[in-house]
């Protein structure tokens, strides 16, 4: 078996555990829908991914179905957008560990906008200058050719597809840094969109400052920010939701 680069399959079950578990405490999900995934082997491109019907926040580490991407036959007990969007992903984007998919409130109201735009008003929204793609072709639910086309957009290098009139895809080489890329693109769209409803004029800065603050925070990124962001989410889990582990 060759596992990606994070660890022991039991690892990565608690790791994206986790991360349902705080997609739900913030509201970044909706209902019993929405769907993340990571890759547990890249050769054979086997992938954890929720189980349809399940509340992000009852999920726990055992839970998680693995599943082969070039499996003809749709698994069963999987939503069927859920199968083909992740199935798709990984099966055309190797370098692509952990796929986060949600119908959170600010990304999604962003991807409603006729032009969905983040401009850089603060640090959050600087993290992404030129890095975040937006899809505007929406086709209805991504399945079929939807689902390959979109695969075809994702990119580690804009680790967000905001997918217009439908929400928001967070990509990353690990759990954590996928999960990092989400919280904070939707923080940005927060920043923004409240800025933006005060109906003063914004105050973004020069492309040159936003660029500089990016790179920094690729820099904080490499020095292991987002590693360090999912340890304390999975302490605080540990002592009220241990749950999730099992």
């Amino acid at each position: 078996m060759t596992l990606n680069q994070e660890g022991t399959l039991g690892t990565l079950r608690e790791q994206l555990a986790c991360v349902f578990r705080w997609m739900a405490r913030l509201d970044l999900h909706e209902a019993a829908a929405n769907h993340c995934s990571v890759m547990t082997n890249y050769r054979e491109k086997k992938f954890l991914i929720n189980p349809a019907g399940r509340h992000f926040s009852e999920i726990k580490a055992s839970d998680l179905l693995e599943v082969a991407a070039n499996t003809e036959a749709e698994p069963a007990d999987i939503d069927p957008t859920a199968w083909a969007i992740h199935g798709a992903m990984h099966r055309q984007n190797r370098d692509i560990g952990c796929i986060l998919h949600c119908h959170s409130l600010y990304a999604t109201a962003l991807s409603c906008l006729d032009n969905p735009e983040l401009p850089p008003i603060e640090q959050s929204s600087m993290r992404f200058f030129e890095r975040f793609s937006v899809d505007h072709n929406f086709e209805g639910m991504g399945l079929g050719d939807e689902a390959e086309r979109l695969a075809a957009m994702a990119d580690n290098r804009k680790p967000i597809l905001l997918l217009g009139n439908h929400g928001v895809i967070a990509i990353g080489p690990d759990v954590a840094t996928a999960f990092d890329n989400l919280y904070y693109f939707e923080r940005a769209c927060r920043y923004y969109l409240v800025a933006r409803a005060s109906g003063l004029p914004l105050s973004p800065v020069s492309k040159e400052v936003a660029r500089l603050t990016a790179e920094q925070w690729d820099d904080y990124i490499k020095m292991g920010s987002p590693q360090a962001h999912l340890a304390a989410l999975m302490r605080v889990l540990d002592r009220e939701e241990s749950d999730y582990r099992s």
